[in-house]
């Protein structure tokens, strides 16, 4: 299937591994000029490096903190007046800690607000005057499947990430006109260091993994590849009657009817 975004731009934000770093790679093999941005300017070279090897594409790295306004505005501005517009944003910033709810003070509290739905609504502001001059564009937003289940320990997470739910949906109504859609992707458990850190205290890694797994239908953990085509195809012109919506990704290991 031709997703039909060669030589759209995109910026995938916490590239360097993980869920970004798959993500940049699924939009690059379609063709997309990619910008990718992470705070470690080492391990985001590598990745681009990476990254054209595999799709004989060209990747720009440039190192910024999601958290940062200054940096996230010259990162956008820059990607604009390099390539000449800005077609896909995909906002994603690792997460919060884990931990339960009475050890988090109003500093957690305020850096898990800044990193997880500040950091999306300041950047999808800042793009959005560049994807209204090319006549469409694709927000997508990475979060967790405990918009969708409970998950022990997640309190920063979901609380954030239901923030940013109900903010994608009010997005998806007003940038609707300008042939913008605005959805959410809610991976379950995705093979990446992340999930090392929902693994319970002094319990084999190993062991915590075989646990986790039994009660997935699909019998395993999720390959970040598998995110990465979802993202491709929410940023493809194939999906433009998608819109304000939260789709998981999970092997069909949350048992909630909706």
């Amino acid at each position: 299937m031709d997703l039909k975004i060669k030589d759209k731009v995109a910026i995938v934000l916490a590239a360097s591994k993980g869920l970004g770093k798959a993500s940049a790679l699924a939009l690059s093999a379609e063709g997309a000029k990619v910008v990718i941005s992470s705070r470690n300017a080492d391990e985001l070279n590598k990745t681009a490096e990476e990254i054209r090897q595999q799709t004989g594409n060209e990747v720009i790295a440039i190192a910024a903190d999601v958290s940062d306004a200054e940096q996230m505005r010259a990162l956008i501005k820059k990607t604009a007046d390099t390539l000449g517009r800005i077609d896909i944003l995909l906002n994603n910033g690792g997460g919060p800690p884990f931990d339960k709810f009475e050890t988090f003070d109003d500093e957690t509290w305020q850096k898990a607000f800044e990193l997880t739905i500040l950091s999306f609504a300041r950047n999808s502001r800042e793009v959005l005057p560049y994807m209204k001059k090319a006549g469409s564009g694709r927000i997508i937003n990475i979060i967790s499947g405990s918009v969708k289940s409970v998950l022990n320990n997640a309190v920063l997470s979901t609380s954030m990430r239901m923030g940013v739910v109900g903010m994608a949906k009010l997005m998806a109504d007003e940038f609707g006109p300008y042939h913008i859609t605005v959805n959410n992707i809610a991976p379950g458990l995705i093979l990446t260091e992340r999930i090392k850190e929902t693994y319970p205290k002094g319990v084999d890694p190993e062991l915590a993994l075989q646990e986790k797994t039994k009660d997935i239908p699909a019998g395993r953990i999720g390959k970040p590849e598998e995110l990465g085509a979802l993202v491709a195809f929410l940023a493809s012109e194939q999906a433009a009657y998608i819109s304000g919506t939260t789709i998981q990704i999970d092997g069909g290991g949350n048992r909630g009817i909706f």
